[in-house]
């Protein structure tokens, strides 16, 4: 699906399993633009990436997103790929989340997913080609303690993408997600408190109903960026409105 050389855009793009996807992107031969709403960061991280360019995008913000999405393919040329990853995380007991925090999370995790894909879906239609992967979460299938907001949101993100993807198919354009579980990046730290570690993560939790992880391990951000490039590429030609889970059997699906 993604010819060497073509265009592919990622959001979220600043650290994490963003960086990831773009950096496995950009070995692979594809013209990537980097998304992230911290310019510096993501000027940064496209720099290291050589062939990459960064673009600041506040992807909450529909009017930049189309913005965005029109310079670069005047800069870098028609867009083939679109791969989600912005999001945020507000923690806590669903009583306790503030208006605040429940409309931040779904602005970036869902509203960040339609404003994108409408974008580039817009310019895919008339080409009758590309693909559309978003990254969800494990947490969108099965309830966690403590995640509501995020839960909710990305189980929103994950339907929004296969109606889109039904939307799509007779042009040709595949859509589909990747769902983690528990993966190494600066968000899945921010967890480890009070005795939360790695090691609580894959062993488990009775007292939350939380499953370990049958593997053994947490995923790196490349394992989930592996599975992207496998439902960007044309060895994944018939495979659409689909939801991989990259969890190490953690959802036990």
């Amino acid at each position: 699906m993604l010819a060497e050389g073509g265009v592919a855009v990622v959001t979220g793009a600043a650290q994490g399993i963003g960086e990831a996807v773009a950096r496995a992107l950009t070995v692979a031969g594809t013209r990537v633009a980097a998304l992230d709403v911290n310019a510096e960061r993501i000027e940064r991280v496209a720099a290291g990436l050589g062939t990459a360019v960064g673009y600041p995008c506040q992807v909450t913000d529909s009017a930049a997103v189309d913005d965005v999405v029109a310079r670069v393919e005047a800069d870098l040329g028609p867009i083939e790929l679109l791969v989600n990853v912005a999001g945020v995380l507000c923690s806590g007991p669903a009583v306790a989340l503030s208006d605040d925090e429940w409309a931040r999370t779904f602005a970036v995790n869902t509203g960040g997913v339609f404003h994108l894909s409408r974008a580039v879906a817009r310019r895919m239609i008339p080409r009758r080609s590309g693909a559309i992967v978003t990254v969800g979460s494990n947490a969108a299938g099965v309830p966690r303690m403590n995640m509501s907001a995020y839960a909710a949101s990305k189980a929103a993100a994950t339907q929004f993408t296969k109606c889109l993807g039904l939307e799509l198919a007779p042009y040709g354009i595949r859509c589909n997600v990747v769902s983690p579980g528990s993966t190494d990046t600066p968000m899945q730290r921010a967890l480890w408190t009070g005795g939360h570690d790695a090691r609580a993560a894959i062993d488990g939790s009775p007292a939350t109903f939380r499953v370990g992880i049958p593997l053994g391990r947490l995923a790196d951000p490349e394992d989930i960026a592996n599975a992207v490039l496998f439902l960007a590429s044309d060895r994944a030609r018939h495979i659409t409105m689909q939801d991989l889970y990259v969890d190490g059997g953690a959802t036990l699906r």
